[in-house]
């Protein structure tokens, strides 16, 4: 009997606000989503551009260096670009040029600060990525089981490699026991400055870009896709790419990294132009939507952009999956402001569900599918509901590249064949936990040959379970996900 030796850290942190992800140890309190601020002189002068069609105009790039600035990316078919370097006078004058529709100050939400529980060790047989329902705490996985993923395993329905899943994140840890392998390095871009990038090789010589020095996104991937040795996630077959968004902060900050949305635009139209099925985004925030007005625009103008890059990879047949946001709010009745990703219609946007208690680690579990008294809801807005945690948190894999002060013990894993490896688990609450369910499961809807968004979407919803008001619910939108039903049993 092969025996590996196991290290499992019990760790409840907070995540990325909107994405505010909160310690399960504080529910039901909740202290509200990090705000989405607009950028200033401060954030290094970056802008995006929306272009009045889908052709960059010419001379743009010359123009840009012209005012003292540089184009980050400028894209042909979306028409959007996004440029660093700029004085406002100059963002001012870049929006009176031909052929540019508007001119927006970039925006960046904030990580959170982690908190710390007991590590432990122990000593268990290995698992298999063919049996998930093998893995070694699959017994305590209440949120995959509520979503009936072990029928759908038990018939086979494990996802296939040929179907790709961007993880718009903090990166993710490819070496940890429960990801190696799954993830296609190839594909995979940080999409962040070179000095965050340059962090990577200081801290780690050698790894890709994509390493997660953080936490969140390694949670997120492995949620999505694992190979199930100690936790299973909602696929065990499908390939997993990761795209950079969010930096993991500094010391200084508190590790309260940012994920600028001229980052993230840019890694949501290199999936759609890579072909990639699925690509999630647990991570977002809110402003006001009067804040949002051009320089020299058809203002607000904010969304309007994210709106266009959204649907262009839509168009390219990429389902977008995003967490609905951490600060209990009615996004129907909030007025002014604007839940981004959330209130975009190309996303599918996912609320959080979860146990108010339970009797032992294994279960049972009480009011299993109660709504999240944390996660932002709307009839107009919630697609579908997913565990993210509530009195118990949602547990997977934690990065082995971290440099959280509080989580460094997570760095002790390794996996140098199948009988010898060892590696660390982190547990988060919030809607960035509940997005990757439906990743997990678009991810399978695909593998079945439901390929596009519209597909996927009305797949996930069509097979949900109908929780709350009949019909279509504000908290629970058409349904918590239902694994089996999506894959017909």
């Amino acid at each position: 009997m092969r025996k590996p030796v196991l290290l499992s850290a019990a760790v409840l942190a907070l995540g990325l606000a909107g994405c505010a992800d909160e310690p399960t140890s504080t529910l039901p309190l909740h202290p509200g989503s990090a705000q989405l601020a607009l950028a200033d002189d401060a954030a290094a002068g970056n802008f995006l551009v929306r272009f009045k069609g889908n052709d960059i105009p010419r001379g743009f790039a010359e123009q840009v260096v012209a005012l003292g600035g540089e184009v980050i990316f400028a894209h042909g078919g979306a028409g959007v670009a996004a440029v660093a370097g700029l004085r406002d006078a100059a963002a001012d004058q870049l929006a009176g040029l031909a052929g540019v529709a508007a001119v927006d100050a970039d925006a960046v939400v904030e990580l959170e600060a982690p908190a710390t529980e007991a590590v432990a060790a122990s000593s268990e047989e290995l698992a298999s990525p063919d049996n998930p329902a093998g893995a070694l705490r699959f017994p305590r996985q209440w949120n995959l089981q509520t979503i009936r993923a072990q029928q759908a395993w038990a018939a086979g329905k494990l996802g296939s490699p040929s179907v790709k899943v961007g993880i718009l994140d903090t990166g993710i840890d490819y070496l940890h026991p429960d990801l190696v392998g799954r993830v296609d390095l190839g594909l995979s871009r940080s999409f962040l400055s070179a000095a965050e990038n340059a962090r990577v090789q200081t801290a780690f010589p050698g790894a890709h870009p994509i390493a997660d020095l953080n936490y969140h996104g390694t949670h997120v991937a492995a949620t999505v896709a694992s190979n199930a040795y100690i936790y299973a996630g909602v696929t065990s077959k499908v390939t997993l790419v990761g795209l950079k968004v969010c930096t993991p902060g500094t010391a200084a900050n508190g590790f309260r990294g940012s994920c600028p949305t001229s980052s993230t635009l840019a890694a949501v139209l290199y999936a759609a132009d890579q072909g990639l099925d699925v690509i999630n985004l647990s991570l977002g925030g809110s402003f006001n939507r009067r804040d949002a007005s051009a320089r020299g625009g058809n203002g607000p103008s904010f969304l309007a952009t994210i709106n266009q890059t959204f649907n262009y990879a839509n168009r390219k047949g990429t389902a977008i999956v995003v967490s609905a946001g951490n600060s209990a709010l009615d996004i129907d009745h909030d007025g002014n402001g604007y839940k981004s990703y959330c209130s975009t219609a190309a996303a599918i946007c996912v609320s959080a569900t979860g146990p108010t208690g339970q009797a032992t680690l294994n279960g049972p579990w009480t009011e299993i599918d109660a709504f999240a008294p944390y996660s932002n809801y709307g009839r107009s807005a919630i697609n579908v509901a997913a565990p993210g945690g509530n009195a118990v948190a949602v547990t997977a894999a934690c990065s082995g590249f971290t440099i959280v002060p509080s989580i460094l013990v997570c760095r002790n894993r390794f996996f140098n064949s199948p009988t010898s490896w060892s590696a660390f688990s982190i547990g988060l609450a919030g809607t960035s936990m509940a997005a990757p369910h439906v990743s997990g499961l678009a991810a399978l809807i695909a593998s079945e040959g439901g390929r596009s968004p519209a597909q996927i979407q009305a797949r996930l919803q069509q097979t949900a379970a109908d929780l709350g008001q009949p019909g279509t619910d504000p908290y629970y939108g058409k349904g918590r996900i239902d694994v089996a039903r999506a894959v017909g049993l």
